[in-house]
Formats: structure tokens, sequence, C-alpha cells
């Protein structure tokens, strides 16, 4: 099994793959951010340092990919990443225009084939309030300058993609993060732990389970 989990800046998509990885007993397949050097230059300005970081991140997340999957997976280990390498398009779309972007999507094309695709992509659907507040929660301070409005259109952009297209290079589970609490409430992780079981008819798994409910 390889699953992946998505979702915007602030969502909880390495907390979740942490929470979950002892109960499929998988490997982790975490993004490496901090290393892109455009980064905190990028959110002080976004048109002049996009292309730089786009390129970097593409780059960095197919070699880690390209390398990393086949080995944690080797030997029918189970893998669970905090991304995918799709998404990173998401982000170009915004980012990006005219010859940089069609540049951009060329290379990404031709690296896209190279990659294999998770058996199941979770996207942790939330709204740009309950992003905003776990962005200021956690303070990084690459993200301090993050724009409102720039949370909000990448929402719009996750929301389309994930929702409204029709062919991704795996089944798509949507989760509802804004009425869910996993960190706090374990039962929270349970269900979507059987969510994911019952998605991948993956025993053990309870075919119908109540969302929780929290007092």
């Amino acid at each position: 099994m390889y699953l992946a989990i998505e979702g915007v800046i602030g969502v909880g998509k390495t907390t979740l793959a942490r929470l979950l990885q002892p109960s499929f007993q998988a490997n982790l397949l975490l993004e490496v951010f901090e290393e892109n050097p455009f980064l905190s230059k990028f959110y002080e300005d976004r048109a002049r340092y996009a292309f730089q970081t786009q390129i970097f991140f593409l780059l960095s997340r197919y070699h880690q990919q390209r390398r990393g999957i086949p080995e944690l997976t080797r030997d029918g280990k189970n893998l669970i990443s905090d991304y995918t390498f799709e998404k990173d398009a998401l982000f170009a779309g915004i980012n990006l225009q005219g010859d940089e972007l069609e540049m951009y999507h060329r290379v990404h094309e031709a690296l896209a084939e190279k990659v294999q695709s998770p058996d199941l992509i979770v996207y942790l659907r939330a709204s740009t309030d309950l992003l905003m507040a776990r962005i200021t929660q956690r303070d990084r301070p690459y993200e301090r300058n993050m724009e409102r409005a720039y949370i909000a259109e990448l929402n719009r952009a996750y929301d389309e993609f994930f929702l409204h297209r029709h062919v991704h290079t795996a089944p798509v589970l949507v989760i509802e993060a804004d009425r869910l609490d996993f960190v706090r409430f374990p039962e929270d992780l349970h269900w979507i732990e059987n969510r994911i079981r019952q998605a991948l008819e993956l025993a053990p798994y309870q075919p119908e389970l109540p969302l929780p409910l929290h007092e």
C-alpha cells in the first residue's frame, strides 16, 4: 500500500502521516521544504522568486520520490507520504505565467512519467480560516509573511483539482478537516483510518462508521 496525503499549507498532512504510521506499519516519505534556498524570499516577493522556487521544488520532489518510493516499498512494505508529485503543478499554475509556466509544465510532464503513483490520495480539505490559524500557531519563520489571499487562492486551486478534476493518478478520498481534530481525539484518527481502509478494501474496517461528535 502506498498512501499519499494532500492538502493546503497548514492542514496537517505531516501530522496525520506520522499518526497513521503505526496503524499501517508503514514507512514515511516526508516532503523536504526547508532546504529550498528561495522559499523565504518567495514569501517576501512572490513575483521575483516564483520560478526559482518552483523549479527547485520540482527537481527536489522528483529526486526524492524517484529514489525513495521504490526503496521504501521494497518487499511489500507500506508507505505513507505527506505530498504527491502532481500537486507541484498547482503551485506553478498560481505562481508562474507566460514562458516560465510553459517551460515548467514541459519539465513537469517529462518527470511525472517516471514517478510512481499512490494507491490512494487522501485530500484533507479545510477552510481558509482554519489554515491561517494553524499557520500562525506553528509560526515557521518563512511563513510569517504569508498572505491570507494566497492561502485562499491555493484553497480554491486544490478544490478545483481534487474535487472537480475527472482524471487523477489515483483515487481520491476527501476528508473534511474542519470537522475533525485527529491530534486531540483518538476517535477522529480512528475514523480517518477506517475510511482509508474502506477505500483501499484493506482489512480490518467497519463498512459504516459515523463521524465522531465532540461536545
